[in-house]
Parts: C-alpha cells; sequence; structure tokens
C-alpha cells in the first residue's frame, strides 16, 4: 500500500505491471500538435508522476484512479493546489494519447482534489502587475548601451500590446505596422488561446513606436525576429528566449530602485497584468479590455482587477453615499 495513501486509493488496485513510460507516450502523440512550451510544461509534470510511481512500485499509465488518488494526496502536502491541479492535467493528457479513458474525473481523484481544496484553498498569488506608474519608472532609468535600448522596446511593447512572454519573443519585424501617425498595430501571429494562428491585431503607441525604432536603429535590425539577445560586447544574436523576459524585468526594475517585495513578484505575466489593471482603473470597458488582451471571457481580467472592482462595489459605493469613505 502507498504510504499514507487515502481511503479512495486505498480501496483500489496500487501495484501494476510495467507499461508504457509516459513522458514518451505524450511526446509522440503531441508531436506538431501543441506548442513547445506547453510539452515542456507536460514532459515535466509527467516526470514528476513517474517518479513518484515508481518509488511506490505503481504503474504511472495507464493511470488508475486510485494511483491518480494517492499521487494528489501526497502532492497535495508538497506543492501548491494549482501546481497540483497542472499535474492532473497532464496524467489526463498522457492517459488520452494512450486512447484510454481518464481518470480525473473518477470518483476516487475528485473526492482527492476537494481534500486538498478543502486544506488549502484555491486561491493562486497573483504576480506583481507592472502598472503605469512603475513602467515609467523602468523606462526612466538612463542608459546608453544596445541592451537598454532593447529592454525599453520589449517592456514598452509588452505592456501595450498585454503580451504573453512567449509572444513577446516571437514577434517578427514584419508583423509591425506604422501609421501615418506614427502608432502601430502589431499582429500576433499565435499565442495561447490561438495555437492555429489565426492571428490578431493588436495596438501600439506613438511612444512606444519611438522606442522600437530606436531599438532596431541601433542593432542594424530589418527583419526577422523583433527582439533579439544581446553579448555582453553588444552583439546581437538570432533571438531571445522567453525564459529571458523574467529577467530583463528584475533587472530593470533593480536598476530603477524598485522596492525589493516589489522586483521579487515581478514575473514575465507583469506587463500583461499591469495593462489589465490600468484599463479597469480607468473605467475602460470590459469588451475593449477583452480585446486587446485577447481574452475570450472576463474571468482573468477580473482577477487581475479584483481589489480595484472592489472598490466599486455596492459596499463601497454605499459607504461613500454616507459619507464614509
Amino acid at each position: 500500500m502507498v504510504p499514507n495513501a487515502s481511503p479512495d486509493a486505498a480501496a483500489g488496485r496500487l501495484v501494476h505491471t510495467d507499461v508504457a513510460d509516459p513522458v514518451d507516450v505524450y511526446l509522440r502523440s503531441t508531436d506538431g500538435a501543441v506548442s513547445a512550451a506547453t510539452q515542456r510544461a507536460v514532459k515535466a509534470d509527467l516526470k514528476a508522476y513517474a517518479a513518484w510511481c515508481a518509488e511506490h512500485g505503481l504503474a504511472a499509465l495507464p493511470a488508475e484512479p486510485a494511483t491518480v488518488a494517492a499521487f494528489v494526496d501526497a502532492m497535495a502536502r508538497l506543492r501548491a493546489p494549482a501546481t497540483v491541479r497542472r499535474y492532473v492535467s497532464s496524467i489526463a493528457a498522457a492517459q488520452s494519447a494512450l486512447g484510454c479513458a481518464t481518470p480525473v474525473r473518477t470518483p476516487a481523484v475528485c473526492r482527492a482534489l476537494k481534500r486538498m481544496h478543502r486544506r488549502r484553498g484555491r486561491r493562486q498569488k497573483q504576480v506583481h502587475g507592472l502598472t503605469w506608474p512603475l513602467l515609467q519608472r523602468l523606462l526612466a532609468v538612463p542608459g546608453e548601451r544596445v541592451i537598454d535600448a532593447r529592454n525599453r522596446a520589449l517592456v514598452a511593447v509588452a505592456y501595450d500590446a498585454l503580451l504573453r512572454r512567449s509572444e513577446l519573443t516571437a514577434v517578427r519585424v514584419a508583423d509591425l505596422l506604422v501609421d501615418v501617425r506614427g502608432s502601430a498595430t502589431l499582429i500576433v501571429t499565435r499565442g495561447k488561446t490561438d495555437p492555429e494562428g489565426h492571428g490578431a491585431a493588436v495596438y501600439l503607441a506613438r511612444d512606444t513606436v519611438t522606442l522600437v525604432r530606436e531599438w532596431l536603429d541601433r542593432a542594424g535590425i530589418t527583419d526577422g525576429r523583433l527582439f533579439r539577445s544581446v553579448a555582453k560586447g553588444g552583439t546581437i544574436g538570432a533571438r531571445l528566449h522567453p525564459s529571458q523576459i523574467p529577467r530583463i524585468l528584475k533587472a530593470m526594475a533593480h536598476r530603477a530602485g524598485l522596492p525589493a517585495r516589489v522586483v521579487q513578484e515581478l514575473s514575465g505575466h507583469s506587463a500583461r497584468v499591469g495593462a489589465a489593471q490600468d484599463m479597469v482603473a480607468s473605467g475602460i470597458e470590459m469588451p475593449a479590455i477583452l480585446q486587446a488582451g485577447r481574452w475570450k471571457t472576463a474571468v482573468m481580467v477580473n482577477r487581475y482587477g479584483e481589489r480595484l472592482l472592489a472598490s466599486r462595489s455596492g459596499a463601497a459605493q454605499l459607504a461613500r453615499l454616507q459619507r464614509r469613505d
């Protein structure tokens, strides 16, 4: 029996014969069908699951509901609830790749997830939004190096276009169309919610376009990737890896003198979150916000702007009418 297994898990069959490696099964079945980032994430999750199964003498795939439930109970003590939910989704993806029914919605796994949520809750930690005042502080830091020009353009584009880090590093010079007023439209050719590349047009303000032009002129870039790596001597690389975006933001924030807590909480998603928060604070209507961020529902916008929205709630309005605020 698995140590500290749940009642649901203990009731099931927990010892299996060897089967195919879940990582290999998933990667073979999804090659070219999902993004590289998704493959990397699921691969890491399945490795963690396979290692746990091996430690307890269990077969990872096909996944038995009792095995997955026991895995959830074990991981709930070690990982954040959002991480455990992602593990379960990854197991379901591998199970689907085998052509087997997913164990995710079975009573045993559902009860294990409910136990976790009752103990740990569902709320996820929010990254710190790079709102307009913070962005201005980052852009105001002096710097004459080529890398400084790139960083200013990069963070400005990320904010205006509400880009995820993978989208930001995938932008090409040809995706940018400057109009007669000096502002521009940027075609986001594909993204997390657009894996098949239908594309979407987003807006860049004049001051952002000015920063982009400065970077392109300094780097001598006329086509290909818009944002690229820059070596210490100023040598321009072929591309910039998405994993570098959080490091760039944190380094800029540190140079700008932002509090250590703020620097720590910045991520590659911060410009997207901050722009959404600024739109909510400015009273911009939800359809316009959804279009700007290419969201299909208001769920994430409401989450990003929940503190601002609370200040407009019925309770807040009543307090102001009662002259208590």
